[in-house]
């Protein structure tokens, strides 16, 4: 893999270029700044920016999208990557108010290239999300594997099931009737990239490979579709299991995050 190109390209498409993802959100680029707009359920937040080295000019950009979205009552996200300028824009942030959360990896990998049998453990079964009952039973998983409220997200899994179908691949694990493990990849047509997110699976169920299960089942789907690359936002427990799955790692993330006060 040609890292500088693939980041590149990831740049271009992604964050440049990135599109509304689901109902009730619009794309906006003002001046050097694009940002997302959702419903507060949703994400909202600074997605790419192409500011100069000059401290003032990133200065007003940070407070141009705190009047913003403080002005339309929305928590935000600045989300910034390791090769983001200037190179002390993440200083800036906290210094305009943002609280930074935990470092994550930006990791891609060629579906072609990666190996795409690996099925869950035995008495554990994969299963797609597309009705309510589905989308109660990811929030459950998630809700125990991550320890945080899953009703935020669960609104949001159901408005794109319900109106974009098309633009979201929801998988839950379950060991009988137990959710044990979920799962997504949102899909933007036209793009070279399907992003996995939300990957977690419940304490007592971990190291036994329904995590890279889970990670191959929407490799599948990914290479049916005909998409040329998987990306995820790697936190540091699943960088290392996405390594040996043949994930590269091409810069940092990390989101600063702005209050709704």
């Amino acid at each position: 893999m040609d890292e500088a190109a693939v980041l590149a390209l990831f740049d271009r498409e992604m964050r440049e270029g990135v599109r509304p993802d689901g109902p009730g959100s619009e794309v906006e680029r003002v001046g050097a700044v694009v940002r997302h707009m959702g419903p507060a359920h949703g994400w909202n937040g600074v997605v790419w920016s192409a500011l100069e080295e000059a401290g003032a000019d990133a200065d007003a950009a940070i407070a141009e999208q705190i009047a913003y979205f403080t002005g339309i009552g929305r928590e935000f996200e600045w989300k910034l990557y390791g090769h983001d300028l200037p190179v002390d824009l993440g200083q800036r942030l906290v210094a305009a108010g943002f609280t930074p959360e935990p470092v994550e990896t930006l990791m891609v990998a060629e579906v072609a290239g990666l190996a795409l049998g690996t099925e869950p453990p035995e008495g554990v079964r994969v299963v797609r999300v597309t009705d309510r009952a589905g989308a109660d039973l990811m929030a459950d998983a998630q809700a125990k594997a991550f320890g945080t409220d899953a009703s935020r997200f669960h609104r949001y899994l159901l408005d794109r099931l319900t109106t974009a179908p098309d633009s979201v691949v929801a998988v839950v694990a379950l060991a009988g009737d137990e959710p044990v493990s979920a799962a997504r990849m949102e899909l933007v047509p036209g793009t070279s990239f399907a992003g996995l997110w939300g990957g977690g699976t419940v304490r007592h169920w971990r190291g036994r490979g329904v995590y890279r299960a889970l990670v191959a089942h929407r490799a599948r789907v990914a290479a049916d579709l005909g998409y040329r690359y998987l990306q995820v936002d790697a936190s540091s427990q699943s960088r290392p299991i996405l390594e040996r799955l043949g994930f590269t790692p091409l810069t940092t993330t990390t989101p600063y995050v702005y209050p709704n006060h």
